[in-house]
């Protein structure tokens, strides 16, 4: 069985990933911005002893048992945050299975945060699952609740439900009709947050954007989750109707995404960066039926294993900048022609 992130889904075109978190904490201890390091110790090993009864073929790895590298892996995956990878390393653990579909952080911003991702748009069966994995915690460990605001969180903005689901939309025919910037502004007007690649603060690469729900108190989770899908529907609908667009000028399309083929194919060193606008033009010819030589799961491949630090995990190698720009370029070759 592939891993999620290696699989085809709905709308699998326009959305790269679905991501549902809940952000809980534990009854008895202050939240992390004030706990001590014993009380950090504590909840973990408080997971350690639950884990095995939760199932799901979790297991518990402290952050301080992996390397930067396999740590940067799993930001690049988005099963962790940058924030927790680089700052937690002495008071942070992760339960993951080996699906790497659910993936709950202890101790970042709140104790736990229950993550469940998947490939395409899978909103509803996401919730399900997380909501699932949820009750069966709650029953294991007590959670700080407030009957009238819900569960507490560190952040007062994810009070209430505690949730923030996510979508991963590929929007590069909106960047090249230079309507992305109308489409933006629309997501925010409708109390919607839409950032870049890595959530709040960073930047957009590969015309990758993040969408998520702004609103956690006073609504439930099956609105959040139905808002979130009625923006998500109209985003893929405008860049659908932008491809339609780009398609009318057919050599025109044909030249750009193939010129980007070529370079990728061809080149002898790729930085990261350039990888990244190279693939978005790659998957967006590839999934409009117009380079032949791809398909879906060559993609994916190439989206994960020319990542930084998935790259040398790939390899089993740790490189310099210098020669993971060499090794991306063979990388790429190599998943090619496969």
């Amino acid at each position: 069985m592939l891993n999620w992130y290696l699989q085809s889904g709905n709308e699998g075109d326009v959305v790269s990933s679905t991501r549902i978190r809940l952000a809980r904490n534990i009854k008895g201890f202050n939240f992390v911005n004030r706990y001590t390091k014993n009380d950090a110790n504590k909840i973990i090993e408080m997971m350690e002893n639950i884990i095995p009864n939760l199932g799901y073929g979790l297991k518990l790895i402290r952050l301080k048992d992996l390397d930067d590298i396999t740590k940067i892996s799993l930001v690049e995956k988005h099963l962790i945050s940058p924030e927790f990878s680089y700052n937690k390393g002495e008071t942070g653990a992760i339960a993951i299975n080996d699906d790497e579909n659910i993936c709950i952080m202890i101790n970042e911003e709140d104790h736990l945060r229950i993550q469940v991702l998947s490939t395409g748009l899978e909103l509803e069966n996401a919730l399900n699952l997380a909501i699932e994995i949820d009750k069966k915690l709650e029953e294991l460990i007590p959670y700080a609740y407030n009957d009238k605001y819900g569960f507490l969180t560190s952040c007062p903005t994810n009070v209430g439900t505690g949730l923030r689901a996510s979508v991963m939309v590929h929007l590069p025919a909106l960047s090249k009709t230079k309507n992305i910037r109308k489409v933006l502004e629309a997501v925010n007007s409708f109390d919607m947050n839409i950032r870049g690649l890595y959530g709040e603060g960073s930047i957009v690469q590969g015309d990758m954007y993040q969408i998520s729900n702004k609103q956690s108190l006073g609504i439930s989770e099956e609105e959040i989750i139905k808002n979130l899908k009625i923006i998500t529907d109209k985003v893929i609908e405008q860049e659908k109707l932008a491809r339609k667009i780009l398609a009318k000028k057919e050599i025109e399309l044909e030249d750009k995404v193939y010129r980007a083929y070529g370079i990728l194919i061809n080149s002898r060193k790729l930085s990261s960066e350039e990888c990244n606008n190279l693939l978005s033009d790659v998957k967006l010819g590839t999934d409009m039926g117009i380079i032949k030589e791809m398909n879906d799961f060559k993609v994916k491949k190439l989206e994960i294993y020319t990542k930084p630090a998935n790259l040398q995990k790939f390899l089993g190698q740790t490189l310099d900048a210098y020669d993971r720009d060499v090794k991306r370029a063979e990388i790429i070759k190599r998943i090619v022609a496969e």
